[in-house]
């Protein structure tokens, strides 16, 4: 039975001319025809029909109509002449459809569905990755939780991946599956290409993750291990930018690659010197990883490489030796810098010139300074103590003298010389300045430090065993400086700022017999009589923490949910509980809502915390009036206590027991 003639002619004309909705229903007819094989190259001789119907694409206004368009040119593209072929791949046909990715679901399916279609042609690949935006909707409609549209997308990428560049834009879209595959697959020069490509690339800190889940690790370090000059150089750029992430740094680390990049820090070979400023960069940056740690000979090396190196090495390996050093369990490796003469290094640097290198060193000889004050002590002369001072006066910046007064604050305390020399140098009052410019600053990290270092030292100018320092402290005015570190300061500067209150307050009692008077020209003053010392008290007098209001700020700390600082806070409210004045400190402490506080630590404090504020307690509850007010509501958290908690507890617990007769005297817990 012979075909039946199409109408092209009738076809043109009605896709030509038509509105919107007539354009949908041609473009069915049409799409149906080419199925049936009813309309082909045969048919349409001057292959006028498909840029018809790219035309109309172009410009059609409902979605209606764009699809059926791309419906019926899906079609006709497997049945027309070459002539039209290459028109429905031409860039601006695969433009219009691109354009419909972005659209409703039906007509980006369809969008697709013609894309997998001429993906087929080698050239048209090319074409389609060339078209604005189309990698990005692709790796967009990939991502989407849309059923059958993420899977042609997925299958279209794929198709497209086997262009190099393609890939690469893929990869700046987040999608970096094909990339991997290059890297671990790939001719020699695709895998420069793609490490070169993420050497250069904006990567979030997720996007590196990913691509470090997604295994790029692996391959680049095994380029940077045994490529050629030029594979080891695209490869270290690319580890460089994934090494920031801390996730990647463990990798990094677990790849084996610390022990290649110091031999190649070590190495005087000349084609190598400019791959060792990027090694320096990624040794600084895995060292973040606490797995750094394992490596016990990591830190030595980098320590001998100090001055053998350029400036912006020596920074690498100086951030590297801070990371190292400040981990929470680089005791030893600390120890292990010192050993190697990591201070004795580190103290020319002080007057370094380029700044970033002093800051670097000093925050450096802070860390090696946390648990070796004496060792740390012996090293510093009068001349590095000066320039610590130098650096905490002069207009430097905040890091810097965070750094220096951090280094001061660990030095120890009982080293007389030393206070000497800075007490010489006019440190007290230079602290108190720096104090009040950064109190009420915004808080940052380099402020909070600052303010711990500050109090820190503090605690050097109130030791108990020196009066006349302490006197000399509280003189220049350092207890208001240590009431507001109570409320404004980190949890270690309120530990430290208490610790020197405790150690003030302890001379309370001596200076009030001391300074007694024997006879007044003028009556004293209600306001300065102390109901605890039973005496006139003043801050600058007796160091009385009555007087310098720091019942009530140290009790807000015990209130709080941070419980580092409990042990060195109770320590100085203990001093209002001495043999002496415990009944009259007692009545302060409760009036000042105290025992609820105290009630809270035993509860819920470490062992140390616990057994001073048991102490205390006992001491508390020797009054029938605390007793009466506050014994039912003990009794219960004391019983448990007595029960579940530390054995050394409970002799303590078993006196505030029996204050509240609960027990005999002569009971067990004693």
């Amino acid at each position: 039975m012979a075909r039946v003639a199409v109408d092209v002619e009738d076809l043109l004309v009605r896709v030509k001319n038509g509105d919107d909705a007539e354009l949908a229903g041609v473009a069915r007819e049409v799409a149906a025809l080419a199925e049936e094989g009813r309309l082909g190259e045969d048919d349409d001789d001057d292959g006028l029909l498909v840029p018809a119907l790219l035309a109309r694409l172009a410009a059609a206004g409902s979605a209606e109509a764009r699809v059926g368009v791309m419906a019926a040119l899906r079609r006709l593209a497997g049945c027309v002449g070459s002539e039209s072929k290459e028109r429905l791949a031409s860039t601006e046909a695969l433009s219009s459809i691109v354009r419909s990715l972005s659209r409703d679901v039906d007509e980006r399916t369809e969008a697709i569905a013609v894309l997998l279609d001429l993906s087929g042609i080698p050239q048209v690949r090319q074409r389609i990755g060339r078209v604005k935006g189309c990698i990005v909707m692709l790796v967009t409609l990939r991502n989407a939780h849309e059923s059958g549209t993420n899977d042609d997308a997925e299958k279209l990428l794929h198709i497209l991946s086997s262009n190099p560049q393609n890939v690469l834009l893929m990869a700046e879209a987040g999608y970096f599956r094909p990339l991997i595959h290059y890297l671990k697959e790939g001719s020699d020069m695709n895998k420069v290409l793609m490490a070169t490509a993420i050497s250069k690339m904006f990567l979030s800190e997720h996007m590196k993750s990913s691509l470090g889940e997604d295994g790029v690790i692996e391959p680049l370090v095994q380029m940077f291990k045994y490529g050629n000059l030029e594979a080891k150089h695209s490869a270290l750029g690319a580890i460089r930018n994934l090494s920031s992430s801390l996730q990647n740094a463990e990798l990094l680390i677990n790849s084996g690659i610390t022990g290649p990049l110091l031999q190649l820090l070590f190495s005087v070979t000349s084609v190598l010197m400019t791959l060792r400023e990027p090694a320096s960069a990624i040794l600084a940056a895995i060292a973040q990883s606490e797995r750094i740690l394992l490596y016990k000979d990591v830190a030595p090396q980098m320590l001998s490489l100090l001055n053998l190196s350029s400036p912006v090495i020596q920074l690498h390996l100086l951030r590297a030796l801070i990371s190292i050093s400040g981990h929470k369990n680089a005791k030893r490796a600390r120890s292990k810098i010192r050993q190697n003469g990591g201070v004795q290094l580190l103290l020319p640097f002080l007057t370094e010139k380029n700044v970033e290198i002093k800051i670097a060193a000093l925050d450096l000889t802070f860390h090696l300074s946390k648990d070796s004050s004496q060792e740390l002590a012996e090293q510093f002369r009068e001349t590095h103590l000066d320039i610590l001072v130098k650096i905490i006066s002069s207009p430097t910046s905040r890091d810097e003298k965070a750094a220096a007064v951090g280094i001061l604050s660990n030095l120890p305390g009982t080293d007389k010389k030393i206070t000497e020399i800075l007490t010489r140098a006019n440190l007290l009052p230079i602290l108190i300045s720096l104090f009040e410019a950064n109190i009420t600053a915004s808080v940052t990290p380099q402020r909070m430090r600052l303010l711990e270092g500050i109090a820190g030292v503090f605690i050097r100018f109130t030791v108990t065993w020196d009066k006349k320092l302490q006197s000399l402290a509280v003189g220049c005015g350092v207890v208001p400086c240590l009431i507001k570190l109570l409320t404004e300061g980190s949890v270690d500067a309120k530990s430290k700022a208490a610790t020197s209150l405790a150690q003030l307050s302890q001379s309370t009692m001596a200076l009030r017999k001391s300074k007694s008077p024997r006879w007044l020209c003028v009556p004293p003053s209600a306001e300065s009589y102390c109901i605890v010392h039973s005496c006139q008290c003043t801050v600058k007098g007796t160091f009385c923490l009555v007087k310098a209001g720091g019942v009530n700020p140290l009790l807000r700390i015990l209130e709080g949910e941070e419980r580092e600082a409990d042990v060195a806070v109770l320590e100085a409210l203990a001093t209002l509980l001495q043999d002496e004045i415990w009944e009259n400190g007692s009545m302060v402490i409760e009036k000042a809502s105290g025992i609820h506080a105290l009630l809270r630590v035993a509860e819920a404090g470490d062992l140390s915390s616990q057994d001073k504020a048991i102490w205390m307690l006992e001491r508390i509850f020797r009054l029938e009036s605390h007793r009466e007010r506050y014994g039912e509501i003990a009794q219960a958290l004391l019983i448990d206590l007595a029960q579940k908690g530390d054995p050394s507890l409970k002799p303590m617990i078993g006196k505030i027991l029996a204050h509240l007769e609960l027990l005999q005297t002569q009971s067990s817990y004693f």
